[in-house]
């Protein structure tokens, strides 16, 4: 496969693109799970005008895994880093449209089928990128205008790139900045749009996909009657994402039983955070990275995955933990809980979608499944106790409930890697922002200004979607911990340490064992506690561990 890959990326250098594609199609037909194969096709069937062929390849590419590299790629574009650059040469002062654009608007742009691909798939966590983004958003809402006072036809691709833009602002929650005048003009297209719609009057695409750019379809009066209309492929696509999707999902929250009531009032506070703000809104379809890593044998062996067990998920959000716990265990059944409605209806909606069928989503508060009568082989519960107002009375449930011999699968947030959260929260606090999307937009900007200082915040994905960055540094409840609190519970819970997740750094381990030769020991919590303060950052994320029930 790679020589073929190698061939294919030689005869694309020289110019062949036929040649090139052939090579790549017989790569791709001896690993069909391979990213960057599709990547490379993709690249040469729309230098060869394939469109359709060019956007099949890189949609498959971002589904395969692509999606981490996919701003890299994007920014390496000669158009795009020449844009990138107009605005960095202006900046802190904004570039005008014309400067930033020129004569050919955003043509260009839109002709970038892999930016297309990428908007429409993922969240796209770069500041230069955003920025770059929230000026093409702008340039089409005046394009927008001009059209419907000269009527003049736009390019297809400019419509298909309006598009794409509008799903990435959905899949970011609209977190772009800005300016007055430009939400004024927003307002104006959006109310043009609406007593057009009242009236029968005729919708041109690119007004309708300027408007969803700026507000979701969903949200309007009347916007099913957008269904009833004929509109080209690009604007059902994106009527299916904003308009489509989100009434399934409305209409599955009556289909979601109570399992256990919420009456905390942490509870219920945690609860109205995730029913405005369903975290995380994935996108991409897990089941192909589940396929990749299953040819390549990073699953588990084949008789593990078949046993029959019990799974309970504490906490699943919009379903994206079940789901892949469901893949890799195809036998089991799964009870997954979650206390926001709006996240378990999204949960249930992508379930069906990808046709899983051994997930049972319900209503409950960790702090009250004592209740229910069930027990579990295996629990999982990755970000969710921090959350509680008494995250050790929620973990003291959970552990009620495993089976003895049981496996628990806990993610908590290090106090010692969260630093920079709690600055940013006491920055946050200090200058009165609230958790409203306007104040979560200031408070970026200010983020973004002070970028050497904030770097941590900027370069993680949370803090390009609403949902995101509220989790991130708005949210109603946080609590840290410290791996000797942690060792602590254990010890009074009868639980075992197992083991830390594996590290997306693989020199972690090897740190590890430097720092402890010949007596390293990755189940001895007071070694890692040591490790941890010589390297505060390895928990940026969580620690996420193992931990065993001890069978009497």
């Amino acid at each position: 496969m790679q020589s073929l890959n190698l061939l294919g990326l030689m005869a694309q250098a020289s110019g062949d693109h036929r040649g090139a594609v052939k090579m790549f199609a017989k790569a791709i037909a001896s690993d069909e799970v391979n990213a960057a194969c599709y990547y490379n096709a993709g690249n040469s069937y729309q230098a060869l005008g394939n469109r359709a062929k060019a956007s099949a390849h890189f949609s498959k590419a971002l589904a395969l895994g692509m999606d981490e590299k996919a701003v890299t790629f994007i920014l390496q574009s000669p158009i795009i880093s020449r844009y990138v650059a107009r605005i960095a040469g202006k900046s802190p002062l904004p570039v005008t449209n014309a400067e930033l654009f020129g004569t050919e608007s955003v043509i260009p742009l839109a002709n970038d089928l892999f930016l297309r691909c990428a908007m429409e798939a993922m969240t796209l966590p770069s500041v230069r990128l955003e920025a770059l983004l929230g000026y093409a958003r702008a340039e089409l809402l005046r394009l927008a205008g001009e059209q419907d006072e000269d009527n003049g036809e736009i390019d297809n691709n400019v419509v298909a790139f309006a598009c794409a833009l509008a799903r990435q602002c959905f899949i970011n929650e609209y977190v772009y900045v800005q300016a007055e005048a430009e939400s004024g003009l927003a307002n104006t297209l959006r109310d043009r749009l609406l007593q057009d719609l009242a009236s029968g009057t005729a919708i041109t695409p690119l007004a309708l996909a300027v408007v969803a750019a700026y507000f979701p379809l969903h949200t309007m009066p009347m916007a099913e009657a957008l269904l009833d209309r004929d509109w080209p492929a690009a604007v059902a696509g994106l009527l299916q994402v904003q308009l489509r999707e989100p009434l399934e999902e409305a209409g599955e929250r009556t289909a979601i039983a109570t399992l256990a009531p919420i009456k905390n009032s942490v509870s219920l506070q945690v609860m109205r955070q995730y029913e405005e703000n369903p975290y995380p809104r994935w996108t991409i379809n897990p089941l192909n990275a589940f396929a990749a890593d299953q040819a390549r044998g990073r699953t588990l062996p084949t008789a593990d995955r078949q046993a029959v067990l019990d799974i309970l998920i504490a906490g699943c959000g919009t379903g994206l933990h079940a789901v892949q716990i469901a893949q890799v265990y195809p036998n089991a059944r799964l009870l997954a809980v979650d206390v926001s409605l709006a996240s378990l209806a999204y949960a249930r909606r992508k379930t069906r979608e990808l046709g899983l069928r051994n997930i049972e989503y319900a209503q409950a508060d960790i702090l009250e499944l004592g209740t229910i009568g069930r027990t579990f082989d295996s629990i999982e519960s990755i970000g969710v106790l921090h959350h509680l107002a008494e995250p050790t009375a929620g973990w003291r449930v959970l552990v009620s409930l495993l089976r003895p011999g049981g496996g628990m699968r806990i993610g908590l947030y290090s106090d010692l890697a969260r630093h920079v959260i709690a600055e940013a929260r006491a920055h946050i606090a200090a200058r009165g922002y609230r958790a409203t999307a306007g104040d979560i937009r200031r408070c970026r900007q200010d983020i973004i200004r002070e970028a050497e200082h904030w770097k941590m915040l900027i370069d993680a994905n949370d803090f390009y979607s609403m949902s995101g960055c509220r989790d991130l540094l708005f949210n109603v409840m946080e609590h840290r911990f410290t791996i000797p609190e942690i060792a602590a519970f254990l010890n009074d819970n009868d639980l075992s340490f197992l083991a830390f997740e594996p590290f997306d750094d693989p020199t972690v381990i090897e740190k590890f064992h430097k720092q402890f030769p010949g007596a390293a020991d990755e189940a001895n919590l007071d070694q890692w506690h040591r490790f941890e303060a010589d390297h505060p950052e390895t928990f940026w994320g969580m620690y996420v561990f193992m931990v065993g029930k001890n069978a009497h």
